[in-house]
C-alpha cells in the first residue's frame, strides 16, 4: 500500500463534510499517518467552520478499514480524485467527489457520455422516446449515464444496453444498497453487459433523500451533454439541468416532454433556450460525430408502455 493508505476512505467517513472540503483535505495531506494525527479542532480550522457531534479519528479509521474489506468482498473498486482512472470531465466540476466507488467497468475517458434523465412517472410518449434515445445512442456507440431511477432513467438504461452500449448508472446510495429494489435486476444486467454502477457513498449507505440531488451533479458532470426527456415543474431532473448549466454542459430536452401535459419543467427549459431534440442523431450532429445508428421507432413505444404499466413508480426525493 502507498503512503496515502486509506486516506481518502478515512476522509470520506467524516460526517457533515462538503464535497469540496473532502477534496481540500485530500489535496492538503499526502500520507494517512499525518492525517491520522489531526484532532477535530484541527480539521475545523482547515475547513473554517465547526463540525457537528463528538467523534474520533480512531472511529473513522476503523470504518475506513471496514469499507475497504467490504468493497473487496462485494466486488467493488474505488478511485480517488488524484487517480489516473478518475473521469476527466468530472474533475472539471465545482465540487467533484473525492472518492468514487464502482462495480463493473469504468467508462472510457476518451468516449463522450450523454446523460438522459427525467420523471419517474412518464407519459407513454416520453417513455418511448427515452428508450429510443438511449437505444440509438447505443447503436451509435455512445453510453448513457443516468440515475437507475424508475421511469425515464430505467428506460434510457435499457434502451442503451439494447443498442449495444455499456451504460453508466450513478446511485444515491451505497452500491450494495441498490435503490429502488425493483431495479436490482436492471443493475445486474448493467454489470453483465459491461457497464458500471457508480456512487460517492461508501458501502452500507442507505438511499437518504438528500443523497439524490448530490448524485445528480455527478450525472451531469460525467456527461458532455444532458437530455431532460420529461420533467414536471418540481422534478429532480431539473436539478440535473441546473447542474448541467453550471458545469457548462450542453442542455437538451426531448420533444415528447415539451409537448406533454406532464412536462411543464421540460417546456420551461425549452423556452429558456434548451435545444429540443427528437432523437439521438441530433446529438451526434450537434457534436460533429459520425452516427451509425438506426432510425427510431421500432419497438420502443410498445416496450416503454409495457414497462410503464409494470413498474410501481415511486418518488425517491
Amino acid at each position: 500500500m502507498d503512503k496515502r493508505g486509506l486516506l481518502e476512505l478515512v476522509i470520506n467517513r467524516i460526517p457533515c463534510l462538503r464535497a469540496r472540503e473532502k477534496l481540500l483535505l485530500g489535496e492538503k495531506f499526502h500520507r494517512e499517518e499525518d492525517f491520522y494525527l489531526l484532532s477535530k479542532g484541527d480539521i475545523e480550522k482547515i475547513v473554517n467552520r465547526p463540525l457537528k457531534g463528538p467523534w474520533t479519528m480512531d472511529a473513522f479509521r476503523s470504518q475506513a478499514e471496514k469499507d475497504a474489506v467490504t468493497a473487496r468482498l462485494r466486488g467493488m473498486g474505488y478511485i480517488a480524485y488524484g487517480d489516473d482512472e478518475y473521469p476527466p470531465l468530472l474533475r472539471e466540476v465545482f465540487d467533484p467527489p473525492l472518492l468514487l466507488f464502482y462495480r463493473g467497468v469504468l467508462p472510457n475517458p476518451e468516449q463522450p457520455l450523454t446523460a438522459v434523465v427525467g420523471t419517474r412517472r412518464p407519459s407513454g410518449h416520453a417513455a418511448a422516446q427515452a428508450y429510443d434515445i438511449g437505444r440509438d445512442l447505443g447503436r451509435g456507440g455512445m453510453p448513457v449515464v443516468s440515475g437507475l431511477a424508475l421511469g425515464i432513467d430505467a428506460l434510457a438504461h435499457r434502451g442503451n444496453m439494447d443498442g449495444g452500449a455499456p451504460t453508466v448508472a450513478v446511485l444515491g446510495s451505497g452500491l450494495d444498497e441498490v435503490y429502488p429494489a425493483s431495479n436490482r435486476m436492471l443493475a445486474r444486467r448493467i454489470l453483465e453487459s459491461g457497464g458500471v454502477l457508480l456512487s460517492e457513498y461508501p458501502p452500507g449507505t442507505a438511499p437518504f433523500k438528500w443523497n439524490f440531488p448530490a448524485r445528480n451533479r455527478i450525472i451531469a458532470g460525467l456527461a458532455r451533454g444532458v437530455v431532460i426527456v420529461e420533467a414536471p415543474e418540481r422534478s429532480g431532473a431539473l436539478i440535473t439541468a441546473r447542474f448541467a448549466l453550471e458545469q457548462n454542459r450542453d442542455l437538451m430536452v426531448a420533444s415528447a416532454g415539451v409537448a406533454s401535459p406532464l412536462g411543464a419543467g421540460t417546456k420551461k427549459l425549452a423556452e429558456d433556450g434548451a435545444r429540443v431534440i427528437t432523437g439521438a442523431a441530433e446529438i451526434f450532429e450537434e457534436w460533429g460525430l459520425a452516427y451509425s445508428g438506426e432510425g427510431s421507432s421500432g419497438n420502443g413505444t410498445d416496450l416503454a408502455l409495457s414497462l410503464g404499466r409494470s413498474l410501481n413508480i415511486v418518488c425517491e426525493e
